[in-house]
């Protein structure tokens, strides 16, 4: 492995940086974008309950808000839900447009490391046919060894710029696709829990699901 990434020269050092980092970024994605750690089970029937039994306390919101990304958006509503619904579906837009952010965090760099590292390979095929024809022009054709290392040398670089692309390409679409899936599910509870609490809705809470 290491004589492989020696005889793809000076190139093959970005290419395992990118390497390094969309690998970094799957898992800490991964781990981040769980649906339960994003939004829970219930929150919404365990939020209107506390609503219902007038103990939604500080602490019960401060603790609704950090359990999860949901948790956020439905305390932000509920700061301002007697404000009216139009004031309370504003405000959990804009705590959804926070959590939205939060939730794309390192997905572009994880797009930018697929669509660079074929690049950076094709870069090195590049410089790498430029040392074969230098050598052609030294030593001539007759040295059959030569260009043949020489140019399997030149595509080190492109098969390993493929082989980071490819795979941080399927996961950047995977991140993606997980990202607004989330988006839908608590934009569906934000929404039950508005209409809950002004009086537009009946929910059958052992039925609430994300």
């Amino acid at each position: 492995m290491l004589e492989l990434v020696k005889s793809g020269g000076w190139l093959m050092l970005p290419i395992l940086l990118c390497s390094v980092m969309a690998f970094a970024i799957a898992i800490e994605r991964l781990w981040t974008l769980r649906p339960g750690r994003i939004a829970p089970k219930y929150l919404v029937a365990t939020v209107w309950q506390l609503v219902q039994k007038n103990a939604l306390t500080a602490e019960k919101l401060t603790d609704i808000r950090g359990s999860s990304a949901l948790g956020q958006i439905l305390v932000s509503g509920l700061n301002n839900s007697r404000n009216g619904r139009e004031i309370m579906k504003e405000s959990i837009e804009e705590a959804a447009s926070k959590v939205i952010h939060e939730l794309e965090r390192f997905l572009n760099p994880l797009g930018t490391i697929a669509a660079i590292a074929p690049l950076l390979g094709l870069l090195g095929t590049v410089v790498g046919m430029i040392k074969v024809f230098g050598e052609i022009m030294i030593q001539g054709t007759g040295n059959a060894n030569v260009l043949a290392g020489g140019i399997s040398e030149a595509l080190i670089t492109t098969a390993a710029g493929l082989s980071v692309a490819i795979p941080a390409l399927v996961m950047h679409r995977y991140f993606i696709r997980r990202v607004e899936s989330l988006v839908v599910e608590m934009e569906q509870e934000a929404v039950k829990l508005v209409e809950v609490i002004h009086g537009d809705r009946e929910v059958d809470f052992e039925r609430v699901k994300l």
